[in-house]
């Protein structure tokens, strides 16, 4: 039976009296790729930020491999969990290379200072984002696209076998999306992490997830592999939109094509039943 890295139960999240998730239950597989999906303000980055103890429920809990995350020490966590969440701030003045390192923060204690594995993490993060020749400039001085990379950098020197991460395409063009959905990829099939995102992308979602888990009204809707929950129903039900769901022609995974307006330029325009 396949084991689960996170689970929740009858997790209850808000923000002052606003309940944003409602007893929800939930399982992150161990060792797979899951992607969050729903529409906005569904609360898929509140649930994300509470799986990595960012945010205390109001009621139930979440457990990382069976142990209740709340009794767990802060520092044993950022050893086993790293989180890039939505637009993070770095302080003004700080370089690539100074953010990198702020990742290995979690395996430094007062006797055991900066070590050879800790350089080898952040050049090895550097590399796999490609911003060794960026280490020295500094990260308010840099693109949209190229702070992103610089805070994925930084996650992924910390090394740790569970990777959070809300949007982490956000400002990236269609190369460097591919770019770093291909490193997590990679990170996946080769080292065995399990990767937890958020993507509003469903169409990339179903191509490089697992697992797949949609939000709707404060619960999950439905969880599973994509092309088994993926359909027309589901994203009319959890986006209100229509569409048609095929096979993507290079992966054969889901491959929403919305309806809506635009050109035509075929002569005879078949409507596909929704």
């Amino acid at each position: 039976m396949e084991s689960n890295r996170i689970t929740t139960e009858k997790l209850t999240l808000s923000y002052g009296q606003t309940v944003i998730i409602d007893e929800l239950d939930l399982a992150i597989p161990k060792g797979n790729i899951t992607v969050l999906i729903g529409g906005n303000g569904c609360g898929k980055s509140t649930l994300l930020r509470s799986a990595a103890r960012l945010l205390k429920p109001v009621g139930g809990g979440v457990l990382l491999d069976g142990q209740s995350i709340h009794s767990m020490p802060t520092k044993e966590v950022a050893k086993q969990m790293a989180i890039l969440p939505q637009s993070p701030t770095a302080p003004e003045g700080l370089t690539v290379l100074q953010l990198v390192k702020q990742g290995r923060y979690p395996h430094q204690t007062w006797l055991k200072q900066w070590s050879a594995k800790d350089e080898e993490a952040v050049q090895k993060a550097l590399a796999a984002t490609g911003l060794k020749d960026l280490e020295d400039r500094f990260v308010d001085e840099l693109s949209g696209g190229q702070r992103q990379r610089a805070w994925i950098a930084m996650t992924l020197a910390q090394d740790t076998d569970t990777i959070l991460l809300d949007e982490p395409t956000t400002y990236l063009d269609m190369t460097h999306q591919i770019e770093i959905l291909d490193l997590l990829f990679d990170l996946n099939e080769n080292e065995g992490r399990t990767i937890v995102m958020v993507l509003h992308d469903l169409n990339l979602a179903c191509r490089y997830a697992h697992h797949i888990v949609a939000i709707k009204d404060k619960k999950v809707y439905a969880q599973g592999a994509p092309e088994r929950i993926i359909s027309c129903g589901l994203v009319k039900d959890v986006f209100q939109m229509d569409c048609q769901v095929t096979a993507d022609p290079l992966f054969g995974t889901p491959l929403c094509i919305p309806f809506g307006k635009g050109r035509c330029i075929l002569e005879n325009p078949v409507l596909l039943e929704k």
